[in-house]
């Protein structure tokens, strides 16, 4: 800031003595000797007598001697002038003065009606608070930056951006920050940067989900699921992510698949935890949903029923219920059937559903009935396969309900397997 209002004085400076260097030069006159002006006088006089004498002895006319009189006259006057300009000079310091003062008046109102010192005065400080600024928005340190403070923040990223290059953190903070100003082109940009830098970034893929699902585009909500697959994949209890999954599947009004994303979420959280509340509504919101439905096929059964037969990742699945648990088996259950990954996320990677049923029956699972763009059977290496009876048409686990689980199985090398339902949870 002290280098720029040097630079206006510095200016400044140059313009004035532009302006009040003619006035305080010295005037060249004619040079001219002590009794130069009695001389010219008395030359002047001289010719005079002589242009009289001629008249008088009629030398000359009358109109030649009143010509003559008149050019001596004005010769004379012209001779006499370098001396006459020495006492009619002026005192030019205040002309200087004034023209300098008018300058600088002038400046001051010119660049207070069109300058832009407020801009960088507020950049000079974004420049000096940006490690403040830092501190607060990323270890949470004093109070939460203020709306001017975010975009503050914002110039100073992009100013220290600019000057040393490519940075993954300052791209990712200047994501961030974009998208508390709303400014989601800006998050969007920022964003590809850091995936350019690092593209296996967790914390920037689930913030880019996130521009991605505001924006509300269907093309946007693929692209989001799939970003939020690859978190999962390598943090499977990713709160975030199952959070974004299971808003896209309700934004889609794909129910079974936001309910059973839901209860994912849930079973993650304590009661204790703010959050417990407001998942528990949204799924029972969801239940009523489901309810107004029940009509039509599930979407999961549905897409169950639309596997191709020349799928490479389909697995046939054949459920066998235990002779033990005949008696214990519900009037009205409802039959998931599903895999997970044996070290993955906690959501299926496909799921069939089925609300009437007798066993023995088969079921095929495949990437046609995946619950999320990216967790699929083709995609996953070890799986495990698990048949529960649910009583209340949750996919999530509880007492009472019959279950059988597979052991570790290599995808790759299964096409069917028999799973017998063989266990109630306690």
């Amino acid at each position: 800031m002290i280098l720029m209002w040097a630079s206006f004085a510095l200016l400044t400076l140059v313009a004035v003595v532009f302006v009040a260097l003619p006035f305080l030069k010295k005037e060249r006159v004619q040079s001219v000797t002590h009794n130069a002006n009695s001389d010219l006088i008395a030359i002047y006089q001289q010719r005079l007598e002589e242009l009289a004498s001629d008249l008088q002895e009629q030398r000359i006319e009358q109109q030649s001697y009143n010509e003559s009189i008149i050019e001596l006259k004005r010769r004379l006057l012209n001779e006499l002038s370098p001396e006459k300009s020495l006492y009619s000079r002026g005192n030019n310091v205040i002309f200087a003065l004034t023209g300098s003062a008018f300058l600088i008046v002038l400046t001051v109102i010119f660049y207070s009606a069109t300058g832009s010192q407020k801009q960088l005065e507020n950049w000079y400080a974004a420049m000096e608070n940006l490690p403040e600024y830092g501190e607060r928005a990323v270890m949470q340190q004093g109070e939460p930056l203020t709306q001017n403070e975010l975009q503050a923040f914002a110039l100073g990223l992009r100013t220290k951006l600019a000057k040393n290059g490519d940075d993954q953190v300052a791209w990712m903070l200047l994501g961030r920050v974009a998208m508390s100003l709303n400014e989601f082109d800006m998050a969007q940009q920022s964003f590809d940067k850091v995936l350019q830098i690092n593209p296996e970034h967790l914390g920037v893929l689930v913030s880019y989900s996130q521009v991605l699902l505001l924006e509300g585009s269907e093309a946007n909500m693929t692209r989001a699921a799939g970003m939020l697959s690859r978190v999962l994949k390598n943090e499977p209890t990713n709160i975030d992510a199952i959070s974004l999954l299971a808003l896209i599947a309700y934004e889609r009004h794909d129910w079974t698949q936001a309910k059973a994303a839901f209860e994912v979420l849930l079973s993650t959280m304590g009661p204790d935890d703010s959050r417990y509340t407001m998942v528990e509504q949204r799924i029972a919101d969801i239940e009523q949903k489901i309810a107004e439905q029940s009509s039509t096929i599930t979407p999961v059964a549905n897409a169950a029923q639309k596997t191709p037969a020349d799928d490479d990742s389909a697995i046939m699945v054949t459920v066998e219920l235990s002779p033990t648990l005949d008696d214990k088996l519900p009037e009205n259950g409802t039959l998931f059937v599903f895999a997970k990954a044996a070290n993955g996320p906690p959501m299926p990677l496909a799921v069939v559903k089925l609300t009437q049923f007798s066993f023995p029956l088969k079921v095929q699972l495949s990437d046609s009935n995946s619950m999320v763009d990216g967790l699929t059977l083709s995609t996953t290496e070890q799986i495990i396969i698990t048949a529960r009876v649910s009583n209340d048409g949750s996919v999530m686990p509880s007492t009472g309900e019959l279950e059988g689980s597979s052991e570790v199985l290599e995808r790759a090398n299964i096409t069917q397997h028999t799973l017998l339902i063989d266990e109630m949870l306690p």
